[in-house]
């Protein structure tokens, strides 16, 4: 890619599209299938800089994953929860699924086990994580005492016990003590202090540890009780297309007045995020459900704003507050202050970039609120972050004279982002 991608504005947009394979899931069903017993083979896998640190890490661990079809089919031989390297250093990139899912696994271990990535990675808070992990019996320090990456975990195997975590910073520390807990020696106690963010992805971890053969017994997503010694089995799992991902282009049927179907993605989808074309509809578009996927129909007449809680949602975030640069009224966003500790700081950097366009941008403890005024075009700084540039090609495609900086950053979760994006929008408008 291009150090500054110019893009051009194009009319009504509409097509299907079938979104990669999501992270979310291919992940963790990474994680559950090497702890399994025997050989499992995932379908629909993402292939992408966050799933390639995860299955490199896992490599490193002696537990062998083979690629097939450009990445799309993954076979794991899982370590029967006895994971063979007794020491390794772990580089995770800039993913923050791949860090704190594998520090929980490595305290499985019998060894001494260094996780790091980025320089960013090493300001991504993860000490909640820590101290769930060693009130369990672990052994896991931050390397340089700041409560970020590197980390260190001499383990031993996990004992188990009862450990309290902070719900309020990221889903990915408990959705990480989940999948580890089963192969506890003893019986492992979850309690969630305070509200727990972005819930529909520990549900997640959940759908898929069952798929593998783990239960976890939990009342309201606050207090987790899994039986220790358990066993992950082997299985074909098929990964759902990535619904974060399908809200680019289900935002770009919403500002251009379009119809986008997002194939492969259904009502009841394992991922929360689906939920996203609720907030488009509540704005004034069309949603409709098939067999064959989920389809936005922008409206005939002006977006409308809205006043949204997007906890559950928060990867979506941006999407919708570029779709609301084009809103009638102002838009808020609330309930995700917990995305200053993603990529980048996602509202103060998000708010940054908006105010370039000429939106009036109010920048919320939690939150942003969008105040629509007249656009203009600009250069986009990404920060490195995926779901920045993404997020950004909806304004391109609107704006005349925007142009978006490093957008080869989206190879994080989406390497095909742009070429998917010109297809869909059609040879006779560029990107």
């Amino acid at each position: 890619m291009p150090d500054s991608l110019s893009l051009t504005p194009c009319g009504p947009v509409r097509g299907s599209i079938r979104p990669p394979g999501s992270k979310s899931i291919t992940n963790r069903a990474l994680v559950c299938a090497a702890l399994a017993d025997g050989v499992s083979t995932l379908t629909g896998a993402l292939a992408s800089e966050d799933t390639e640190v995860m299955i490199d890490s896992l490599h490193r661990l002696g537990i062998p994953v083979e690629r097939h079809d450009d990445g799309s089919q993954l076979i794991v031989s899982g370590c029967g929860g006895s994971i063979p390297a007794r020491n390794a250093d772990l580089y995770v990139g800039n993913s923050g699924t791949t860090i704190r899912f594998l520090t929980a696994m490595t305290t499985l271990g019998h060894g001494t086990y260094r996780l790091g990535g980025v320089p960013r990675m090493q300001e991504r808070p993860i000490a909640d994580l820590l101290s769930a992990l060693n009130q369990l019996g672990a052994d896991v320090q931050s390397e340089a005492g700041t409560g970020c990456p590197p980390v260190i975990v001499r383990a031993s195997g996990l004992p188990g016990g009862r450990t309290t975590i902070r719900g309020d910073i990221s889903s990915q520390f408990l959705s990480g003590l989940l999948m580890a807990a089963p192969l506890a020696q003893d019986n492992v106690e979850l309690i969630v202090e305070g509200e727990l963010v972005s819930q529909p992805y520990v549900t997640m971890t959940l759908g898929v540890m069952r798929e593998f053969g783990a239960e976890a017994h939990y009342s309201g997503l606050s207090r987790f009780v899994i039986a220790g010694q358990q066993r992950y089995r082997s299985c074909e799992y098929a990964i759902e297309p990535d619904a974060s991902a399908a809200s680019y282009f289900w935002g770009l049927a919403a500002v251009t007045g379009g119809e986008v179907t997002a194939l492969g993605l259904a009502h009841r989808a394992l991922q929360g995020d689906v939920a996203f074309v609720q907030c488009l509809q509540k704005m004034g578009c069309r949603v409709a459900y098939s067999s064959r996927g989920t389809t936005v129909t922008g409206p005939t007449v002006p977006l409308r704003g809205i006043d949204v809680d997007m906890n559950a949602i928060s990867d979506t975030a941006q999407t919708l507050a570029v779709v609301a640069l084009f809103a009638q009224g102002p838009t808020t966003i609330r309930g995700v202050a917990h995305i200053r500790h993603k990529e980048t700081d996602r509202i103060a950097d998000l708010a940054r970039q908006l105010r370039k366009l000429g939106a009036g941008v109010e920048e919320l403890t939690d939150g942003l609120r969008i105040t629509p005024a007249p656009l203009h075009g600009a250069e986009l700084e990404t920060y490195n972050d995926h779901r920045m540039a993404m997020s950004f090609a909806l304004a391109g495609l609107k704006i005349p004279g925007v142009s978006i900086r490093d957008p080869g950053c989206t190879a994080k979760t989406y390497p095909n982002f742009f070429a998917d994006l010109s297809q869909l929008v059609g040879p006779t408008k560029s990107v």
